[in-house]
């Protein structure tokens, strides 16, 4: 087998991980709620503990990858997600549940920035797309997986082991990348990692993540949320002028130069703060709306993750023949028409509607990743950076589109119920007084989705030109 496929093989481990989890523990949500006894602000944190440390930590740990390899990286980033997954089936309250799911966040930041660096490594230029579109293959079948696995768990053992049902799929996937992997340390010229760079970046991310997730929470006059906005701004001023005079900078700023990553990467947190909330909006819906469980909500999630798998191929191979921009807009164009369909949903629309919605949403998404990852991921050598960056866009686009979502509904309907919606436990559908709140604020949610959707396309659009890699 050659070399670049037994790469795909061990990042599909990874990959498979990362997708199980996102789906798997949305349905875990109202077991493990009522089994430690916490409230609604502790899930919330739960659920975002994950993505902010991920976020906050993957710029930095992909340049660390860059100057000491990424096959000892990624080992690691098994390791630790194999810890938090542990702690996290083992945690008796909330406070240890948050602590386990943010290790498992940097353990997910390490397979996150190597698994795209390594198969932009193996692949060369023109088959690049080919492996980010196989790659969606995975990311689909590892969000089916969650949601049937999620349901056989709920239903017949205990919530914990959502997340122990990691540690051998993860020890598995270490002994795997271990005997597979070539290391890649860059051995031509010397190089340092600029920690105070490092620093600055993630406090400054972190700082800014963790201020809007306090004003969702706990109110946007709350001190802890002001100081934590107030001070991010400042913490990004001095990285960048530290970045500026250091000679061996986390990010080199000459990246930005590249039209067509720039503007993809913009597209791609654009997309990402549009689209992240949806499916989370549509298990409230059919919850609330149509009265389904939380588990047969997620069912309908299924045609979403299937239509990826099956675009997400010949998206990639069709990136490397007629160019990846001329795919990636056309899948936001797609994605754009999904938002329309779902700002019109009302109380008599049929599963079957939904269903179809959902198919189209995985069209679209099965269009634009491989072909706009494809684009970013070829601009540089420094794929751990590349990498790094593109996942801190996009995961602060997922953060910011979760909170905007919470926020909509909570503007419309009491929080008590937000929160029953969250968790899962509502029982049949919300009066009609209620229903009709709901639905104003999901449709305005929808609505302004749906607008920054229009500007991603735009800027998609304006990043035509012929690709430039840099060294």
């Amino acid at each position: 087998m050659e070399y670049k496929w037994k790469t795909l093989s061990v990042t599909a481990v990874g990959t498979i991980m990362s997708a199980i989890d996102s789906t798997i523990v949305i349905l875990a949500i109202f077991p493990i709620a009522k089994d430690i006894h916490t409230d609604f602000i502790t899930m919330v944190w739960v659920v975002i503990a994950y993505l902010l440390i991920n976020t906050s930590f993957v710029l930095s740990l992909g340049r660390i990858s860059d100057i000491y390899g990424r096959k000892k990286l990624y080992n690691i980033g098994f390791v630790v997600f194999i810890i938090g997954s542990g702690l996290s089936g083992l945690s008796i309250n909330g406070s240890m549940l948050i602590m386990s799911r943010s290790i498992q966040g940097i353990g997910a930041a390490l397979l996150t920035a190597n698994s795209f660096a390594i198969l932009s490594e193996a692949f060369s230029g023109k088959s690049l797309g080919k492996a980010f579109g196989i790659n969606s293959i995975i990311w689909g079948i590892g969000s089916v997986l969650g949601i049937i696995l999620g349901g056989v768990i709920i239903t017949y053992t205990s919530w914990r082991w959502i997340f122990l049902i990691n540690v051998p799929i993860g020890i598995l996937g270490t002994i795997w990348a271990y005997k597979t992997l070539r290391e890649s340390v860059n051995k031509t010229k010397k190089r340092a990692f600029d920690l105070t760079g490092a620093i600055l970046f993630t406090t400054g991310l972190l700082s800014i993540l963790m201020g809007i997730t306090y004003g969702m929470l706990y109110g946007w006059s709350n001190p802890v949320t002001l100081i934590l906005i107030i001070i991010s701004p400042f913490l990004f001023s001095f990285w960048f002028l530290w970045e500026k005079s250091y000679k061996d900078p986390i990010i080199s700023f000459y990246l930005f130069k590249n039209r067509a990553f720039s503007y993809s990467l913009i597209t791609a947190f654009i997309q990402s703060l549009a689209l992240f909330s949806v499916n989370f909006l549509l298990i409230f819906y059919l919850e609330g709306i149509m009265g389904l469980s939380v588990l047969k909500a997620a069912y309908l999630i299924v045609p979403m993750a299937i239509v990826t798998s099956i675009v997400g191929p010949f998206a990639g191979i069709l990136s490397d023949k007629i160019g990846a921009r001329v795919v990636a807009t056309f899948g936001l164009l797609i994605q754009t028409s999904v938002l329309l369909l779902l700002i019109g949903l009302t109380t008599t629309t049929t599963l079957l509607t939904i269903s179809v919605i959902e198919a189209l949403y995985g069209f679209g998404s099965g269009l634009f990743w491989p072909a706009n990852t494809s684009i970013i991921m070829s601009s540089s050598r420094e794929y751990g950076v590349v990498s790094g960056v593109m996942n801190s866009f996009r995961n602060t686009g997922m953060i910011m589109s979760f909170v905007l979502a919470i926020i909509a509904v909570s503007s419309q309907i009491p929080s008590y119920i937000v929160y029953e919606l969250f968790v899962g436990n509502i029982n049949g559908k919300l009066p009609s007084a209620l229903s009709s709140s709901y639905l104003i604020g999901q449709g305005f949610a929808f609505t302004v989705a749906m607008i920054l959707l229009i500007i991603a396309t735009l800027f998609s659009i304006l990043g035509f030109e012929k690709q430039k890699v840099n060294t």
